[in-house]
């Protein structure tokens, strides 16, 4: 398979454990100063008082009030997954969301995969208080996976727009919806919180935050945390390591205005999961792994002597390798200036900075060493450093609450491919490669690529109460962004053709919407949503496989398709009915999508040295439908259930260098056309219970629809106690929660490395986890 691990972002933390249960919470009362976004902190009162579900503890809101279809995870939701689990996991609970990881943390990020009614990681928006993440996809040139820019233990809350994110968003891939992350601030008052977590795997996790409270009448306080996780892979050799640290400070100002200011540093070392295909689950076994520690396998299996079992496989020579990891090292700080002007006026600014370094090694047996050594090591080094601006204003006045804004983001990506030499059997092992590499081993530049760009959004809206009841969101944002490479190295040798390098812009000046919420009886409203969105092209280093961007392909090819190649665009339309009360909370919607210019990364043949380019395969149409019910009947108990159904299917057929492709009417691939979830929490006192169970329907494999994989059931436990205070420790917590109940094996990740239009036998997907068992024990102070 071909190794195209640059980044390692440590995205989803010992996920997928303990599910979220939904209740109702509604909130009720207006602030007593205007924020920065109207749709989020001012149009939320209804002038009813709050009921006693408002009491419970709150997991997920369903959008009451909003004109578009929003979703809301809260603190509680988090707490009753294993500490450390990805906010990403977490939303999956919700209908239309699809999250994927080959183990039950969330940890390899290089598995991580997020889609919302069809729409990959790459097409949606991701912000953390604001911040852009950029499109969390592996390779990601332009943000920062949302777990290592937040110790999952900080997170307040998540929001999340399904279909159309709001226009204020910072994002520039924002087509299919966002996810906005909000942290929790420090303390008011002195103490701290500690939590360890051990289980399967050796798993073991260390977690401590620690609050100054308020140092002043101002109420000046900050908060640093630490988490450090170390976790072996649930198959093969190797584990994952990562150390994280958060600080936070806030310094109160009048008018309840406030001045925040932030830092993140993260480090990750990572080993990878073996890729799988059919052949190789049905030879090998759903265990099949790398080699490490052991170099002689390895180096025999270069040379073209395999174990019994891999041997059974196709491709005995792509089915293992002696390791893969990355390693990476973040920075990520900003201030934000939240500044009422007045009752009516607020100003709003944040100013911010990324870097990121780091690199990926892949002990590859296509290439040998100088020295004899029939295998060597392949090297990426990528760096990432970025920085801007947000500032944006809120005028309410009358009946209108008015927000205009600017979003700037400079940003620099550098990446290159080394390969070192490897020893002779007999004179040493490559060893550890989240170690480092040996720098004076290199001895060839396959090519080394230095990307900039340049991202100016603004954006305007009126959110227009028409009545106490009626309300409508209407704005536009204009979006240009500037992008382009120079080629420093390159060794077409190698390459065995001259890589792409140039320039593309992605800009439209009118990207509208609009957006109405009527609550035309006590409990009831209907919302609807229309909007238009733009995705700029994405970066990538040359044959990396894994985003589909331009810069990936060849000189020629990218020259060929830059004359007709146009940005991702789509037209969202989404109406629906939300019913919210003590004992009921129920949603219900309909979609339609129509994706134009949509951008695909074609794979030809086996995953090393394959034949790749991005080409636009036409429009697709997206129609879906979504509901949700939580029932809560008697104190304690809370009963979800979530149903969704999306036919995404593509409008034409295509014609590549092998002829006419016969994609019309055919699924998208990688994302189910049904999914139901459910989820029983029960509280008896200080004993908490939830049971949770997700069916994913089959997922095509390629565009033509001729290879698919089975759908799955999966099934979650977890429990939590109570045993009170004890001495300065207050709520002396213990949990304990199962993955995978059933022990279901299953495919998870599909198709990471690229789509094939047909089967090839060279369509690679990740397996999940088994049955995973986990205990933390937590307190206060």
């Amino acid at each position: 398979m071909v190794k195209t691990r640059i980044f390692l972002t440590v995205s989803t933390l010992l996920s997928g454990i303990g599910s979220p249960l939904f209740v109702y919470a509604q909130s009720n009362t207006a602030p007593a100063v205007i924020k920065s976004d109207p749709e989020k902190h001012v149009e939320k009162n209804d002038g009813k008082k709050k009921n006693a579900a408002d009491n419970v503890e709150s997991i997920a809101v369903f959008g009451h009030g909003s004109t578009r279809q929003t979703m809301s995870i809260g603190r509680a939701s988090m707490q009753q997954s294993v500490p450390g689990t990805s906010a990403l996991k977490v939303l999956n609970e919700l209908p239309g969301v699809l999250y994927q990881s080959a183990d039950p943390f969330g940890v390899y990020e290089y598995s991580s995969q997020i889609f919302m009614r069809g729409f990959s990681q790459s097409q949606l928006g991701f912000t953390l208080d604001d911040v852009p993440l950029g499109d969390q996809q592996f390779n990601n040139y332009n943000g920062l996976g949302v777990t290592r820019a937040i110790i999952s233990d900080n997170i307040g809350s998540v929001n999340v727009s399904q279909g159309a994110g709001g226009i204020d968003v910072a994002s520039t891939s924002n087509l299919g919806g966002a996810v906005e992350i909000h942290s929790i601030d420090p303390s008011h008052k002195r103490g701290g919180a500690v939590s360890q977590t051990f289980g399967s795997n050796a798993t073991f996790r260390t977690f401590a935050r620690l609050d100054s409270g308020d140092l002043n009448e101002s109420g000046t306080r900050f908060s640093v945390s630490y988490a450090r996780l170390n976790g072996d892979l649930w198959k093969g050799q190797g584990y994952d390591h990562s150390d994280q640290v958060n600080a936070k400070l806030v310094q109160p100002l009048a008018r309840e205005s406030s001045l925040k200011v932030f830092f993140d540093w993260s480090s990750t070392q990572q080993f990878d999961y073996q890729d799988m295909t059919k052949n190789w689950l049905s030879t090998a076994g759903s265990n099949l792994s790398n080699y490490y520690p052991d170099y002689t396998a390895a180096y025999q299996a270069a040379q073209g002597t395999y174990p019994a079992q891999i041997s059974k496989t196709n491709d005995p020579k792509d089915a293992a390798y002696y390791a893969g990891t990355a390693n990476r090292v973040d920075y990520l700080g900003g201030i934000t200036l939240d500044e009422n002007l007045t009752s009516n006026l607020n100003w709003k600014t944040t100013l911010y900075g990324h870097a990121d370094t780091g690199y990926s090694t892949w002990t590859t047996p296509y290439k040998a060493s100088p020295n004899g050594a029939p295998l060597s090591q392949r090297v990426q080094q990528p760096q990432v450093a970025r920085g801007g601006f947000e500032s944006a204003v809120t005028w309410k006045v009358a009946r209108h609450t008015l927000n205009a804004g600017v979003w700037y983001e400079y940003g620099n990506f550098e990446t290159g491919r080394y390969f070192s030499q490897a020893p002779l059997l007999g004179q040493g092992t490559l060893g550890n490669p989240t170690n480092g590499f040996p720098g004076d081993k290199i001895f060839a530049t396959a090519w080394h690529e230095a990307f900039s760009s340049n991202t100016f959004v603004f954006h305007m809206q009126d959110t227009y109460r028409v009545t106490d009841t009626l309300k409508i969101n209407a704005g536009f944002k204009s979006m240009i962004v500037n992008a382009g490479n120079s080629v420093l190295a390159q060794d077409q040798a190698i390459n065995g053709k001259p890589i792409a390098q140039g320039h593309l812009e992605a800009s439209n000046a009118f990207l509208p919407q609009i957006s109405a919420n009527w609550r035309f009886l006590p409990h009831h409203e209907l919302f609807f949503d229309v909007s238009h969105n733009m995705r700029s092209f994405p970066e990538d280093g040359f044959a990396t496989n894994i985003s589909a961007s331009p810069w990936t392909a060849s000189q020629a090819s990218f020259q060929e398709t830059k004359k007709n190649l146009r940005p991702e665009t789509d037209w969202v339309y989404e109406g629906g009915y939300r019913f919210s009360s003590q004992y009921i909370s129920a949603l219900a919607s309909l979609y339609r999508i129509n994706f134009s210019n949509r951008l695909q990364l074609i794979t030809n043949s086996a995953g090393i040295n394959p034949i790749t380019a991005v080409q636009n395969v036409g429009g697709v149409t997206t129609n879906g439908a979504e509901a949700s019910i939580t029932l809560r009947p008697v104190h304690g108990l809370s009963i979800y259930n979530s149903f969704s159904y999306a036919h995404s299917t593509y409008d034409q057929n295509v014609v590549t260098s092998n002829g006419l492709q016969a994609t019309r009417g055919k699924l998208v691939p990688n994302y189910p056309q049904f999914m139901y979830k459910a989820n029983i929490a029960y509280q008896l006192g200080d004993l908490n219970l939830h049971v949770d169970g997700s069916y994913i329907s089959r997922r095509e494999l390629t565009y033509t629809n001729d290879l698919h994989v089975p759908g799955y059931f999966l099934m979650n436990f977890g429990a939590r106690y109570n045993f009170g205070d004890a001495g300065p420790f207050k709520g002396i917590n213990a949990s304990f929660n199962i993955y995978n109940l059933a022990n279901k094996t299953y495919i998870a990740t599909t198709n990471e490395l690229g789509n094939n239009f047909v089967n090839t036998g060279y369509n690679y997907f990740l397996m999940g986890a088994p049955r995973q068992f986990f205990g933390t024990i937590s307190t206060a102070f």
